[in-house]
C-alpha cells in the first residue's frame, strides 16, 4: 500500500494479483478493478462451481486539529479474497482511479468525502465500479455461482434493471473473467483512533461477563437457534464513554447474539443444524458472542454455557492412559492430522474400546471433556503388543549399558510398545516394561 492513502485514492484501485506467477499481468492503477484469480496455472473450474467472495476493509475516521491546526483526513484499506475449490486468492486495493469507488453512510446511505469531517467515526460501506475477477483462460465461458456475504453484486448487462443480489450466477467470457458492473461491500467501521471508550456486557443493568441460560429440548431432543438467542434476549452490550464534563455516556452497539452466529458456533463444534435451525441438542453447550463499539476497537467476549436438561447425553465413557511411546495424532481415515504429539509417560484420556481404523490397525480415540474428538492415537503406543523371544535376550538401559541381571529366555513372551528406536550403536530396540524406566530389547531378538 502507499502511504497516507485516501479513500479517493484506494478503494477505487486495481487489486493487485496474487495468484502464482502472473502477479504483474494486472496494472496497479486502471479503471478496471481487476482480481487475477489463478494466472492461467490453476485446474480447470467446474461448470457452475460456488466462488465466495470476502472483503475486508479497516477505516480510520477524520480527526479534528485542535487549537486552530489542520484535521486529518480519513483513511480506508481493504481487500477481496476470491474462494473457490478450496484455495483462496486475495487482491489488495491500491492506488488508482478515484471515480470507480464511492463511500457511503450506513445511517443514512448517502456518499461521504473521507477527507472531510463528516467521515466521522461510525460504519460505511463502499461501492466499488467495474469489478473483474479473471479465472484464467481455460474457463472460458463457464458459468459460476458468485457470492458476497452482506454485500450486494450486480453483474455487468445492457439491461439497466439488473438486480443487485448477495449471490449471482455469472457468465465468464472468452477469457474466463468475471464481470461485474458494481460491487457492495459489506458494512465496515471507521474508527476514532483516539477513542478511550469501553465496551461492556450488561443484565438488568449490572455487568456481567458471562451467562448461563437453560433451554428445553423438544421431541428427538430438538432444538432451535432461536431458542438460544430468545433465552439470551436480556443480555445487551454497551459502549461507554466519557464525556467533556466527564460523564460516562452509554451506548447500546449491534448485538452478536443472532440466530445465523449461533448456528456458525454449533456447526463449528461439528453439530449439525438443518435449515429451518434445528439440532440435536446435547446436554449442555458452550458458546461466546463478542460485541465491538460502535467508533473504536474496544470490545467484550460473553462466553455462554446453555445448559439442555433433556438433551442427548453425548459423553462418551473414557478412561486415562499413559502414553509409553511417543505418539502423533490420527484422524477416522488413520491419516496423520498435523505434527503435535503426546510425548511418552504422560497420560491421555480416551474411549474405553479401541476402534479399527481404514488401514486394520486399532486405534484410541481421544476425548476431550467427555466428548470424542476425532483424534486418535495408535493403541500400541499405549497398550504395547506381544511378541515371543526367539533368542535369549537381556535387557539394556543404553547402547552399552544393562538395564539390570535379568536374562530373558527364549520362548518368552514380551509386551513391547511403538515402533523401534535406534541406538547410537545402529543397532534397534523395542521399549518393554509397562514403567518409566530405560528397558529396551534388541528387535533382533524376536526375529
Amino acid at each position: 500500500m502507499k502511504k497516507n492513502l485516501r479513500i479517493v485514492s484506494v478503494a477505487a484501485a486495481a487489486l493487485l494479483a496474487v495468484a502464482p506467477i502472473a502477479a504483474s499481468a494486472v496494472s496497479t492503477v486502471s479503471a478496471a478493478t481487476t482480481v487475477n484469480i489463478d494466472g492461467n496455472t490453476s485446474t480447470p473450474v467446474a461448470q457452475n462451481t460456488d466462488v465466495n467472495l470476502a472483503t475486508n476493509f479497516t477505516a480510520i475516521a477524520y480527526v479534528a486539529g485542535q487549537n486552530s491546526a489542520r484535521g486529518t483526513n480519513g483513511v480506508v484499506s481493504g481487500s477481496v479474497t476470491a474462494t473457490y475449490n478450496g484455495q483462496s486468492y486475495t487482491g489488495n486495493l491500491t492506488d488508482g482511479n478515484a471515480k470507480d469507488t464511492t463511500i457511503y453512510s450506513v445511517s443514512d446511505k448517502k456518499p461521504v468525502d473521507v477527507s472531510s469531517s463528516a467521515f466521522a467515526a461510525g460504519q460505511y460501506y463502499a461501492v466499488i465500479k467495474d469489478v473483474s475477477f479473471n479465472f484464467g483462460s481455460q474457463n472460458a465461458y463457464k458459468k459460476l455461482t458468485v457470492s458476497l456475504k452482506g454485500g450486494l453484486l450486480t453483474t455487468e448487462t445492457t439491461d439497466k434493471k439488473a438486480t443487485p443480489a448477495e449471490s449471482v450466477t455469472v457468465p465468464l467470457d472468452k477469457n474466463g473473467v468475471a464481470n461485474f458492473a458494481e460491487v457492495q461491500t459489506p458494512n465496515f467501521k471507521a474508527v476514532n483512533p483516539f477513542s478511550t471508550s469501553t465496551v461492556a456486557w450488561y443484565q438488568n443493568n449490572n455487568v456481567v461477563t458471562s451467562a448461563n441460560v437453560t433451554v428445553n429440548a423438544g421431541n428427538n431432543n430438538l432444538v432451535n437457534v432461536s431458542q438460544i438467542v430468545a433465552a439470551l434476549n436480556g443480555y445487551t452490550a454497551h459502549e461507554l464513554t466519557r464525556g467533556d464534563n466527564g460523564q460516562v455516556v452509554s451506548k447500546p452497539v449491534t448485538s452478536p447474539i443472532t440466530a445465523a452466529a449461533v448456528t456458525d458456533q454449533l456447526k463449528a463444534q461439528n453439530i449439525a443444524v438443518d435449515g429451518a435451525g434445528y439440532f440435536t441438542a446435547p446436554t449442555s453447550l458452550s458458546l461466546k458472542f463478542t460485541a465491538t463499539a460502535n467508533n473504536s476497537n474496544a470490545s467484550a467476549e460473553l462466553p455462554v454455557t446453555v445448559s439442555i436438561p433433556n438433551g442427548k447425553v453425548t459423553t462418551v465413557e473414557s478412561v486415562s492412559k499413559t502414553i509409553m511411546h511417543n505418539a502423533y495424532y490420527y484422524d477416522k481415515n488413520a491419516k496423520r492430522v498435523g505434527t503435535d504429539k503426546v510425548t511418552r509417560y504422560n497420560t491421555v484420556t480416551v474411549a474405553m474400546n479401541t476402534s479399527k481404523l481404514a488401514n486394520g490397525i486399532s486405534y484410541y480415540e481421544v476425548i476431550e471433556k467427555g466428548k470424542a474428538t476425532g483424534k486418535y492415537i495408535n493403541a500400541d503406543n499405549i497398550d504395547g503388543t506381544k511378541r515371543t523371544l526367539k533368542h535369549n535376550a537381556y535387557v539394556y538401559k543404553s547402547s552399552k549399558k544393562r538395564a539390570n541381571k535379568v536374562v530373558l529366555k527364549k520362548g518368552t513372551e514380551v509386551i513391547t510398545y511403538g515402533g523401534s528406536y535406534k541406538f547410537k550403536n545402529g543397532k534397534k530396540y523395542y521399549k518393554i516394561g509397562a514403567d518409566t524406566n530405560k528397558t529396551y530389547v534388541k528387535v533382533a531378538n524376536f526375529d
